[in-house]
């Protein structure tokens, strides 16, 4: 599992290969949940479900197109990350994480 370990603003990611392809189970913040689950296949366009009310496709968007890409083969990402009454510049930040994580998967 990669983690990246800061405070309320945590995010992780467990890698599960199936075959040749993979699944990034995502979470982090004060209440890790599913919000939404995005598919990216090499040289097409993502696949992106979200639940109503959730924004969660953002990061899953970002950690499943930089796992595909690095690996060259279909990827799920699953999953989410919640702070109670986030702000603007908190919510930026989470999404910071998450890039800097996704250059590790």
């Amino acid at each position: 599992m990669n983690t990246l370990n800061n405070g309320r603003y945590s995010v992780w990611v467990d890698k599960h290969w199936i075959g040749e392809n993979l699944v990034l189970l995502v979470g982090g913040g004060e209440k890790p949940h599913i919000g939404g689950i995005v598919v990216c296949e090499p040289d097409k366009p993502p696949l992106i479900f979200s639940l109503p009310n959730h924004r969660d496709t953002i990061i899953l968007e970002i950690i499943a197109f930089s796992a595909c890409k690095k690996y060259n083969t279909t990827c799920v990402a699953i999953g989410g990350i919640h702070i109670d009454n986030a702000s603007k510049e908190e919510i930026n930040r989470i999404i910071e994480n998450c890039r800097k994580l996704a250059e590790e998967i």
